[in-house]
């Protein structure tokens, strides 16, 4: 099943309410496979990404593209946070959008591992856009850097990403 209608929609919910309450004005949902069915809570917008076969890079590209609309004019920064994982929360949101102020880097980490959500600051985006290919996101593009700030959120959340259900 699509994750975006994972638990009747609830995930979904879950994350939108953790951007809003994390300190993100503007939220995007970036849809793809599944458009029709899917409710998108009123607190956020949605963009479709019509390649989004393509892989992860496709999410990515059409929500960093969403934001730098004239729509969004005032957002600094990105949040990137996918919708199979439930249980990440406001605090760790907060948490790493404010490790995120000096550098315009940050990401979660869980137990030393990396995870999400990840904050990418716009100055940076022309740069995570040309390295967006196939079925990775930002990955590439923040292990190419020395100055992204791991924020261990491990005490707020597992940040587990859930691959089935």
């Amino acid at each position: 099943m699509p994750k975006v209608l994972a638990d009747s929609g609830e995930w979904l919910g879950s994350v939108v309410a953790a951007l809003r309450e994390g300190g993100c004005a503007d939220v995007v949902v970036v849809l793809g496979a599944v458009v029709d069915g899917v409710t998108i809570p009123q607190s956020a917008s949605a963009v479709v990404a019509a390649d989004w076969a393509d892989g992860l890079s496709a999410s990515v590209r059409a929500g960093v593209l969403a934001l730098e609309d004239a729509d969004h004019e005032g957002v600094e920064f990105a949040v990137f946070l996918p919708v199979d994982t439930p249980d990440v929360n406001a605090a760790a949101v907060r948490r790493v959008l404010a490790a995120a102020r000096g550098t315009g880097l940050a990401r979660a980490s869980y137990a030393g591992r990396p995870g999400h959500p990840v904050v990418i600051a716009r100055r940076h985006w022309a740069a995570l856009l040309d390295t967006l290919a196939g079925d990775e996101g930002a990955g590439p593009f923040l292990r190419s850097r020395d100055d992204v700030v791991m924020v261990d959120c491990a005490d707020l959340c597992s940040g587990a990403d859930i691959d089935s259900r």
